[in-house]
């Protein structure tokens, strides 16, 4: 791509990639000796001119250099802060080999996952990235307990595939191997997840009176403290989440997985219907890094293999 002919200067680092200090030198210097010199920008995920894929975004989100990426920061090892405050996960990664193809950098923004679209509605973020499973519903906009109408729905671009995990203290599951033995139990969960989703509608299916007691909270973790202490028998959230929480959470001493993971459907990118050249953009990059095997590499590293996909896929979900 060619420099753009307005001159200006940038400032943010990328979370993920940093211009090293010998590159810093060498433009600090091109700018000095020629002016305006060379108008491309490192917008972290690398520089416009370097991006192959970087004229296919809209023109406003290419002059600003980032995509603002609204997530729930606490779902681990999809999203979440390490021990010294950084972002970290399966979805920063990739979001940092996208920004490579596209010369932006992926700017992710935390909030409460149920308020993730009505974000993307009100254009506080231009995509939602946060393990959000590829729906029907969320693609027409359609509430997915009332089936009434919310809002104008979105497209998703699908970059993973996950099914449903079920986890209860270790050495203490309770005869619990499947959904229906939830019935006259507790069960913790992630407000607005597909397991949230799972849990209401499998208590409605409980004969006797016996219904799903559900217990729902902002993220994940704070469900895992929940079960942890002893407040509830159960809890649920992707199978790559719960399996992380199962491996990680007290050195391996805390839960194990309990039944086969169900519902298997893809996570995808969420974008508002209105921008379909940002999303054709984003499915763009994501098919380049999986013929380049980056995403092999950052699926690899978070040992969720199962879960990669060979293409991108726009609204794939059912």
């Amino acid at each position: 791509m060619t420099a753009r002919s307005i001159c200006r200067t940038t400032s943010g680092k990328s979370v993920k990639s940093r211009m090293s200090a010998v590159g810093a030198i060498a433009v600090a210097g091109a700018l000095l000796l020629t002016g305006c010199g060379d108008q491309t920008k490192d917008n972290g995920g690398g520089k416009v001119k370097d991006a192959p894929l970087a004229d296919k975004l809209p023109a406003d989100i290419r002059d600003a250099g980032v995509i603002k990426v609204g997530s729930d920061i606490a779902y681990p090892p999809v999203e979440f802060k390490d021990k010294s405050g950084k972002t970290v996960g399966i979805d920063p990664d990739l979001g940092d080999a996208l920004g490579k193809q596209l010369g932006v950098k992926f700017q992710f923004d935390n909030g409460t996952f149920d308020t993730l679209l009505g974000g993307l509605r009100s254009k506080r973020y231009q995509v939602a990235m946060s393990a959000m499973t590829d729906t029907k519903n969320r693609q027409e906009g359609v509430d997915e307990e009332t089936g009434k109408k919310i809002g104008t729905g979105v497209d998703f671009i699908d970059y993973f595939t996950a099914g449903v995990s079920i986890y209860t203290k270790k050495g203490d599951d309770q005869g619990i191997k499947t959904w229906a033995d939830l019935c006259g139990k507790k069960i913790v969960v992630q407000r607005g997840t597909v397991s949230h989703d799972l849990a209401k509608a499998e208590s409605k299916k409980c004969k006797g009176g016996k219904k799903i007691a559900i217990e729902s909270f902002d993220n994940d973790q704070q469900a895992q403290t929940r079960l942890r202490s002893g407040g509830a028998d159960a809890g649920s959230s992707d199978f790559p989440v719960a399996a992380y929480a199962v491996k990680t959470s007290g050195g391996g001493k805390d839960f194990q997985l309990v039944g086969e993971q169900v519902e298997a459907a893809p996570y995808g990118i969420a974008v508002s219907k209105e921008n379909p050249e940002l999303r054709d953009a984003i499915k763009a990059a994501l098919d380049a890094i999986v013929k380049n095997g980056e995403y092999d590499k950052i699926i690899s590293k978070w040992g969720v293999e199962a879960g990669a996909v060979k293409e991108a896929k726009i609204n794939g979900g059912k």
